[in-house]
């Protein structure tokens, strides 16, 4: 496989990961583990399981890509 497909591919997948965040942010959805701390003119988001859940999925989409590509 090309390196151009491969960038094509991950192109793709940032649209459709961009469209899923658009589409979890307007309805208010948050997984427990998150940080919201709001303040007066002031919100501080931290994502932390969003983050760890983010990076398993990303890591098994990885590993599945390498396996394909030997």
């Amino acid at each position: 496989m090309s390196l151009g497909k491969i960038v094509i591919y991950i192109g793709v997948l940032l649209i459709i990961v961009g469209l899923i965040m658009l589409f979890v942010e307007k309805t208010g959805f948050r997984i427990p583990g998150d940080i919201v701390v709001k303040k007066d003119g002031f919100t501080l988001y931290l994502p932390i399981m969003t983050s760890i859940i983010l990076s398993l999925i990303l890591t098994i989409i990885i590993n599945i890509i390498v396996r394909l590509l030997k």
